[in-house]
């Protein structure tokens, strides 16, 4: 029982890191063979870590390897142009210029109901609102709207708005975020005279932050009854 614990442990990690030296994609942004590889690390995790009987090394080694594959793979869609529409494919218009186009549907085995379903994913509920509509390689649908559908901008209206900048954590979870101070020029001291004025102390604050136009936002943690 407690090797098959420690070897869970030891393949977690291992699946954890090699995951993550895979890059920080999300799921729905895959590209077909980087799914491929996740399957198959999942699967040859699985094996050793269920079987006692087999080597750990079963397990380890191929996904070391599948990991190095992944490597480069990846090193030479960087490199090929030609390569990369090999192994990723190309993106596929079905929709151009306001058309549905029937033949790239059929190609992609993609319905109408399935089109509509990506298209509300999307916050479109008209399909004549769409002036283009890509499948991208990952599978997710990026769409364009038809000029008059977009949704204005300040710059439609020749205003130009103040730059907001990006906010930082000060406080999260009353624990303080002392490279965020130093990253704006700010110390403790000035951090504790500001949530002050929430009449709350930092390790009672649940998050603060500071916005680019020094507007903080703070919350306190809810008190236990």
């Amino acid at each position: 029982m407690v090797i098959t614990f420690i070897r869970a442990i030891v393949l977690y990690i291992l699946v954890l890191v090699v995951m993550r030296l895979m890059g920080k994609r999300e799921i729905g942004q895959l590209q077909p063979f980087e799914l491929a590889i996740s399957i198959m690390i999942a699967d040859l995790a699985t094996i050793p870590m269920a079987d006692t009987g087999i080597p750990i090394s079963n397990g380890i080694i191929p996904i070391l390897g599948l990991l190095l594959m992944h490597l480069l793979i990846s090193i030479v869609n960087i490199k090929s142009i030609k390569a990369r529409k090999i192994i990723c494919g190309k993106p596929a218009i079905l929709i151009y210029r306001g058309r549905i186009d029937e033949t790239v549907m059929k190609k992609e085995r993609f319905t109408i109901n399935e089109l509509q379903e990506r298209l509300r994913g999307n916050n479109v509920i008209n399909i004549g609102d769409v002036e283009y509509a890509i499948l991208e390689t990952s599978g997710q649908v990026t769409v364009i709207q038809k000029p008059n559908k977009r949704t204005t901008i300040p710059e439609d209206f020749n205003m130009m708005p103040e730059y907001e900048g990006v906010p930082y954590d000060l406080i999260v979870d009353g624990k303080i975020m002392y490279d965020n101070l130093k990253a704006i020029g700010k110390d403790y001291q000035w951090l504790r005279k500001e949530i002050s004025k929430f009449k709350v102390e930092p390790e009672n604050v649940l998050v603060a932050t500071i916005d680019g136009k020094n507007q903080i936002f703070c919350q306190e943690k809810e008190r236990k009854k």
